[in-house]
């Protein structure tokens, strides 16, 4: 499912897309550097009458042409030199933005796909509750008819059914809910989905909760990506203040010009000249108007929030590591736990079953009984997909998830 959506998930490839356009700004930086050529030219006729010491009036119609190559290589430009390490920061930047994307389509595909398998377990353990209430109200049926059963019997059977009846239907819901979560990231109408074995346990962290918080500090996408902003906005400061600096540039060009007679002088002759010319163009900036310091101040503010954004995401990311963390150590407890009130509560509704047939419990005993067996079934296919979720959440929190991690939970399932 996870290949899948990597090819129809929409969020994944504008994420690329993002990718590759943030991959142009180095090149477009380094243009700053390089050798900037162009070509002019034109051609035309101009139609005039002009009159030469009190004469009449004569046509001059001229036609002229010209053409210009200039070529011009930076020497010294400062601030191109910044905006290439700036450009370098932003690809970074980019870079760490879609490793956070492709993390988040792990984390989302497991999430979905693990909804999915818990709905479809908790379908299964309303429709044995309705079949086990169906069985206990044809049994208080007869015991009524009879006259070994009182008529609250059946009421509190009955009740209990429509709330089973009740439970399977909103079990039938999350579960179209389920799945068309995970249809909306793989574009696939999902089909009969792998579960995990029962005797496979979800694996515990493999390091303290400490450790996990100081990881993701430094290596949580989101963090790498906020510090590579904040590298962008200082080389943007140095860049813009370069504004301030003079630029040097060797400057060449040739180029030819035609015209077929003079406007201003009788002499009735064409004239053409070729050119050529080679230097140095100094460019010292005076005064722009306040437009450059105005430039600088705003950057150093973007640089300020910066720096509050990269510390909120290294502690978002630590928080993050902390509850999954968290999340997980739980988990592994509540599914020990379940699966002993599993367990105990099939025990204990088999020996109310056998009371009940034999009058030393009452219907009231077995109801309760099947209810708790049923719940903590429900409660126990939750927590381990919970779990497991919650251990893919960890290694996201701390910048590890990628796909062997679950190629890992593949192997638990079958």
């Amino acid at each position: 499912m996870y290949r899948v959506a990597q090819a129809n998930d929409p969020s994944i490839a504008s994420a690329r897309y993002a990718l590759d356009s943030a991959r142009q700004k180095i090149p477009l930086a380094r243009a700053g550097l390089r050798p900037v050529a162009t070509v002019t030219g034109n051609e035309g006729a101009t139609h005039a009458e002009t009159a030469f010491s009190d004469q009449e009036p004569v046509n001059r119609a001229v036609r002229a042409w010209s053409w210009n190559l200039q070529v011009t290589q930076p020497v010294l430009r400062v601030g191109a030199l910044y905006a290439i390490r700036e450009s370098e920061f932003i690809v970074d930047q980019a870079e760490a933005q879609y490793a956070q994307a492709r993390q988040d389509l792990l984390l989302r595909v497991a999430q979905a796909y693990f909804g999915v398998i818990v709905a479809q377990d908790a379908i299964g353990a309303a429709q044995a509750q309705v079949s086990a209430l169906d069985e206990q109200l044809a049994q208080v049926t007869r015991g009524f008819q009879h006259g070994t059963h009182a008529v609250t019997d059946v009421d509190d059977t009955k009740s209990r059914q429509g709330s089973a009846r009740a439970q399977l239907v909103s079990a039938q819901n999350d579960l179209d809910s389920a799945q068309a979560n995970l249809e909306k990231i793989t574009g696939q109408v999902p089909t009969e989905l792998a579960v995990l074995q029962s005797t496979m346990m979800p694996p515990p962290p493999t390091a303290d909760s400490r450790a996990w918080m100081a990881q993701a500090r430094t290596n949580h996408p989101l963090v790498r990506a906020q510090r590579a902003a904040l590298d962008a906005a200082r080389q943007a400061i140095k860049k813009l203040r370069s504004d301030h600096l003079p630029t040097l540039d060797l400057v060449a060009n040739t180029g030819s010009n035609f015209s077929s007679r003079s406007l201003a002088t009788p002499n009735d002759y064409a004239t053409r000249a070729n050119q050529r010319q080679i230097g140095l163009q100094l460019t010292v900036p005076l005064y722009s108007g306040g437009a450059v310091d105005a430039r600088v101040t705003e950057a150093i503010a973007n640089m300020d929030k910066a720096t509050a954004d990269l510390e909120l995401a290294s502690r978002q990311s630590a928080l993050d590591a902390r509850l999954a963390y968290a999340g997980v150590v739980n988990g592994l407890a509540q599914i020990a736990a379940l699966d002993v009130a599993v367990a105990s509560g099939q025990s204990a509704l088999k020996g109310n079953r056998a009371g009940y047939r034999l009058g030393i419990r009452i219907n009231i005993d077995v109801l309760n009984a099947e209810q708790q067996v049923f719940a903590a079934q429900r409660d126990l296919s939750k927590a381990r997909y919970e779990t497991l979720l919650q251990g893919l959440k960890l290694k996201a929190a701390a910048g590890a998830l990628d796909e062997y991690d679950l190629l890992k939970v593949n192997s638990m399932l079958r």
